[in-house]
């Protein structure tokens, strides 16, 4: 069509309310077999990419899920729209010790176990359950909307990935960054696996601390020892004193026997000992605990294991005591010491105690051969990329978490004893006892050529092969299109629990491997909780499923709302409720497009996004310069990652600017007999709605989409569209200036309307008072079919003076005073009446406020953001208790 060439258009019908069930699947199937998600390569921009951080499979997404999904998905459908090929990787996780743990109950209630039906037809078990709760993964993301590129999507135990795995575990060895030793390490007996300093969550724990006694083997008497694990004395092979306790100076060198046992311990001294802690003597279990570890290795003693991998005491304790449990082994013990003679006593003592952060068992010390990783020298690379402002941190508060992890990191025991995830690729030979760590499965041994030869069978920390998803996902080791294109990253967003499990790794990898940052930002979100401050969990019952969030207000309203509840640096607190926000939000754009959609009957239509030769009026002068200040703060809260700002900027624009002004406005055009000025008005209507949709678009992606193919003229989605551009020429503060003193005026007079229950139907006197070399004077005269349109008042004089003030309620505003003449239409006694009464509930209520501001114990005892809040609501009651004083002196005036 020449763009010059109009139609006269019909009415386009919306339904009167939206569902988002009657659009949304319809919408992203359309957007599916559109390829809307796949990258554009063919753009001059630079690639826009985020590799989704990959949900477990086992079992379903949870809130927290919902909220990082959602901003990744804004931000994706923003780049997209700018013009960048835009590329959001989705995929998966093994999470093996979790996915291990839900297919070992299944067995369990099926009445066998892993080792019944042994390794192989326990990983057909295991795919099975992966791939049933992987269909319900995606499934969940493409009912919030998620516009990722399924066809890229990975998975980290696919075939690529495990290749990329192998590649890494291999050149780490070759550098001597990976190596097998005898160490104690974090066990879970639950779980029956080595979990990695970083899976242990402490917390505080009620116990108790037991004394006893050791007697000295030569001569008499003995030294007393306190310690909160008395179990563990079976394993003890040594007491220690510190080298400067003079207490103890004439012990040192000597025996002393371990009670329970038949053994004989040495007493030594080490600087590690605190002698203010209890006795000042300290047994030292080698196998059982970190510093007694380290201990152990400074004075050359022995370290006996005395646990099985299940947690039962083994073979080297005494046999009363093997196959007990820890909890059995601890009360045994205790009851043999006391009838030995040798208890002093035990008292209440609170301590920090590690647990297992997937089943949160207890975690137990332990020796055993594991796999190690050296950390330092790739810590110093993830160090170096920061300091040299490689990556940066959204907040910047977070970079004092991965920082002082870096300092103070320790090797990274890789190994795990499960059968579910990427198995140790080390083959060891039983002719030989060679070892062989290789890329390929081999035949034979490499050292000695035998073919007698089992693979470790240990597998890798799942956190090993997530730490290289950004490269791997596309296509390392491969020098792939997709790696050239899109690596490194743009962004990573995730939660601050994981910053040192995932993201310095990631940083690690990704400089060792591809000697580049994986990503050159990082948006650290907050956790999701409850309106009353606390994580949701299954046990408080507070947890919110994002689908029944989609069900009840569709999936607008749930990226809606995350978006305007989520502050940088701050938890997100939430209800069900919460969603009620982004539903109206969505129910209010809908309304607005109808009502413009409907008017479309018989008027000229232009082809253009832009009226042809659009002669605009004071009021779109300022509506544009009001989308076009939006534009401007949306794209710059956005590219710094404050959702919120974005969320709350585009929610004032077009509920308050676009809604309930310039559409009320418009209506005088609309209503008009004038048949130009009526197309010249849709024109406008239209141009502006567009133009805000594509504003709205990454934030409501359904109901944008919905209303903008209905738009006329426009046959292809919203998301392939440009994202508004700030223009310099839209820029229009006079006209702002000129239109917030109409606002003012018709804001002043509707309060008094809404203060007097007075409704715009019925009609009121109004007399404005402005001097002539003002700007209200102009504008006003102006704008006064406008102003009497909007205030409900047939009968508005604008005028230097105001002779007749008899009978209304004077209102001041910059440059004018109003007079509202109220006593015309209200009962004046009903409403003294009634005022006097909120006057009276107020002093109440001002004098309750201010005796508890005036307590000392409330203001030593509450939190400061509660006294703060009480402070706000007392200025609050102070200023309305003012206010309706002034309305009572005026209504008996006269």
């Amino acid at each position: 069509m020449p763009e010059d060439e109009n139609i006269y258009m019909k009415k386009v019908e919306l339904s009167k309310a939206y569902n988002p069930k009657n659009c949304e699947d319809r919408l992203y199937k359309f957007w599916l077999d559109t390829h809307l998600f796949s990258p554009d390569l063919g753009k001059s921009k630079a690639p826009y990419c985020i590799v989704i951080p990959p949900p477990n499979v086992t079992g379903v997404l949870h809130m927290g899920h919902g909220l990082n999904n959602c901003l990744q998905d804004i931000l994706i459908r923003y780049h997209r729209m700018l013009g960048h090929p835009t590329l959001w990787l989705p995929g998966t996780d093994h999470a093996g010790i979790a996915t291990q743990n839900v297919v070992e109950k299944q067995l369990k209630r099926r009445g066998t176990s892993k080792e019944e039906i042994g390794r192989e037809e326990f990983l057909k078990e295991t795919w099975k359950v992966k791939d049933t709760h992987h269909r319900i993964i995606i499934k969940q993301l493409q009912k919030i909307g998620s516009s990722c590129d399924w066809e890229r999507e990975r998975f980290t135990l696919d075939e690529g990935l495990s290749r990329a795995v192998r590649e890494v575990f291999v050149s780490l060895f070759e550098k001597g960054l990976i190596y097998r030793g005898n160490y104690l390490v974090n066990w879970c007996h639950s779980c029956g696996t080595a979990i990695s300093d970083d899976e242990v969550e402490h917390e505080e724990v009620h116990g108790k601390m037991y004394h006893y006694r050791y007697p000295l083997v030569k001569g008499r008497g003995g030294v007393d020892i306190a310690t909160t694990r008395p179990e563990t004395m079976l394993g003890d092979t040594a007491l220690a004193v510190h080298p400067e306790d003079r207490r103890y100076t004439h012990l040192v060198g000597k025996l002393a026997e371990l009670p329970l046992t038949e053994r004989q311990i040495p007493i030594i001294t080490d600087s590690f000992v605190d002698m203010e802690f209890g006795s000042g003597v300290v047994k030292v279990t080698p196998a059982h605990d970190l510093n007694d570890y380290e201990i152990g290795i400074r004075h050359k003693l022995p370290r006996i294991n005395i646990l099985n991998p299940d947690g039962s005491l083994n073979n080297n304790v005494p046999k009363e005591y093997r196959g007990l449990s820890l909890e059995e082994a601890r009360e045994l013990v205790l009851k043999n010491i006391k009838k030995a003679g040798l208890f002093v006593k035990e008292e209440e003592y609170t301590h920090q105690v590690g647990h297992c952060y997937r089943c949160h068992t207890v975690i137990e010390p332990y020796l055993s051969d594991q796999w190690f990783v050296k950390m330092k020298p790739l810590a110093e690379l993830a160090l170096k990329a920061w300091e040299d402002g490689k990556v940066r941190f959204f907040p910047r508060k977070w970079e004092n978490t991965y920082t002082h992890w870096l300092h103070n990191i320790r090797d990274w025991c890789i190994s795990r004893q499960l059968w579910w995830g990427h198995r140790v690729p080390v083959w060891y030979c039983n002719n030989c006892q060679g070892m062989t760590v290789s890329r390929q499965d081999p035949d034979i041994c490499t050292h000695c050529g035998s073919d007698d030869i089992w693979q470790d069978p240990d597998v890798l920390d799942t956190w090993f092969s997530s730490a290289l998803w950004p490269f791997s996902t596309l296509g390392w080791p491969e020098n792939t299109e997709d790696l050239k294109n899109f690596y490194p990253t743009s962004v990573l967003i995730t939660g601050y629990d994981i910053i040192f499990f995932w993201v310095a790794r990631m940083i690690m990898m990704g400089m060792e491997f591809k000697k580049q940052i994986p990503f050159k930002d990082v948006y650290i979100h907050g956790l999701v909780r409850d309106k009353l401050g606390r994580k949701m969990s299954k046990s408080l019952g507070n947890g919110i499923d994002p689908l029944d969030v989609v069900d009840e207000y569709g999936a607008d309203a749930l990226k809606f709302t995350i978006a305007f509840l989520t502050a940088q640096g701050q938890d997100v607190l939430m209800d069900m409720g919460s969603f009620k926000l982004g539903s109206k939000f969505a129910n209010k754009i809908w309304n607005a497009s109808r009502f413009i959609l409907m008017n479309l009957e018989g008027r000229n239509v232009y082809y253009k996004d832009e009226y042809k030769k659009p002669v605009y009026s004071e009021v779109d002068l300022w509506i544009y310069h009001r989308l076009n200040e939006a534009i401007r703060a949306v794209r710059d809260a956005l590219d710094l990652y404050r959702f919120n700002d974005a969320a709350q900027t585009i929610y004032e624009f077009f509920w308050n600017d676009f809604c309930d002004w310039y559409i009320e406005v418009s209506k005088l055009s609309l209503y008009s007999k004038d048949n130009a000025e009526k197309d010249r008005s849709i024109n406008m209507l239209l141009s502006v709605l567009e133009e805000s949709l594509r504003l709205l678009h990454p934030f409501l992606p359904f109901i944008t989409e919905e209303i903008y193919l209905k738009l006329p003229y426009r046959d292809k989605s919203i998301g392939r569209c440009a994202f508004p551009e700030f223009k310099e020429e839209r820029i229009n503060i006079k006209v702002e200036e000129r239109f917030s003193l109409l606002q003012e005026l018709i804001r002043a007079v509707r309060t008094v309307r809404s203060e007097f229950t007075i409704p715009i139907e019925k009609d009121i006197r109004v007399a404005v008072k402005t001097e002539l070399k003002l700007p209200a004077n102009d504008i006003f005269n102006k704008q006064r079919n406008l102003i009497s349109l909007l205030i409900g008042s047939k009968d508005l004089k604008i005028q230097a003076e105001i002779t007749t003030k008899a009978r209304s309620i004077p209102v001041l505003g910059t440059g004018f005073e109003a007079f509202i003449f109220i006593k015309d239409v209200i009962d004046i006694k009903k409403e003294i009446k009634k005022l006097n009464k909120e006057k009276q509930t107020c002093l109440t209520l001002v004098e309750r406020s201010e005796i508890k501001l005036s307590n000392d114990s409330f203001l030593k005892k509450a939190p400061k953001e509660v006294i703060e809040k009480e402070r706000a609501r007392l200025g609050e009651l102070r200023r309305r208790q003012e206010k309706i004083e002034g309305y009572l002196k005026d209504l008996e005036d006269n």
